[in-house]
Order: structure tokens, then sequence, then C-alpha cells
């Protein structure tokens, strides 16, 4: 059986990411691509180091924290049955969610507020703009009862 191997270009290309963005994660020590060539310059990803990408990306996509995506990877690597890392998985997501759900009720309470501030600016520029409309009216009117005559245009 032979091992599937990518190349970091590969990779990007496939993710549609920077090869700078996959160092980055290996910096991070969620990647560990072996080292060919001469004085190990080449990096080479075998299936798994893929998969950790994908899981990776997909952490990230989903707003988690580069240490929680590494707490899932290695639950992911670990030799434990898989409902402890169900259980892992699935608390991760209850924290993310709770997280989540308090962003959401700040940005709705913001909207709120922005909303209310808007309909009194509104109001109040329209309230403005009677005031002027009214004092138009009463400066014709005041110009027309003075006494004088307008000429007029045969």
């Amino acid at each position: 059986m032979t091992d599937t191997r990518y190349t970091i270009t590969e990779l990007a290309r496939e993710f549609e990411i920077t090869p700078r963005a996959i160092r980055f994660y290996e910096n991070h020590g969620l990647l560990t691509p072996a080292r060919e060539g001469t004085n190990g310059m080449r990096r080479v990803y075998s299936a798994r180091e893929r998969t950790r990408l994908k899981l990776t990306l997909r952490g990230k996509r989903l707003g988690f924290t580069l240490l929680e995506v590494r707490r899932l990877l290695d639950l992911y690597d670990s030799p434990t049955g898989t409902d402890t890392q169900l259980h892992a998985f699935l608390d991760t997501i209850a924290a993310h969610r709770a997280v989540l759900e308090r962003q959401l009720d700040d940005l709705n309470a913001t909207l709120a507020e922005l909303a209310a501030y808007e309909a009194q600016g509104r109001a109040l520029l329209s309230a403005n703009a009677e005031k002027r409309t009214r004092k138009a009216g009463i400066a014709t009117e005041s110009a027309d009862t003075s006494g004088k005559k307008s000429a007029k245009v045969p």
C-alpha cells in the first residue's frame, strides 16, 4: 500500500489558503510534516496531516480558537475510545455555542439601541423640517400683511 503524500503547494491549492497559512499552523503544532531533501527543506504531508489541516480549517470556520482546535486534534490522534473523543467534542461545541449566544444577545441589544437612536434622529430631523416650514410660512404671511403692496407682473 502506498502512502499518499502532498506538497505544501498542493495542500494550499486544494484548500484555497496560502502556504504561509499552512506554515502558521505548523508553528502552532497543529501540523507536523515530514522533511525531505537537502537539509530537510522540503515539507511532505501525509494523508493524516491533510486530514488535520482539513479539521483545523473546519474548526477555524466554526470560530474555534487554535487552542480548541489543537485539543480536538489531539483527541483525534489519541488511542482512547471514540466516546471520550465525542464527549470532549460536544463539550467544546457547547462552550463555543454559549459564547456565540452571548455575542448574539449583545449584537441584538446593540442593534435595538441603534434602531432607537436612528428613530430618535429621524424624528428630530422631521421636527426641525416642520419648524422651518412653519417659520417660512409665518415669514411669508407677515410679509404679505405688512401693508406693502407687492408688484404685479402684467
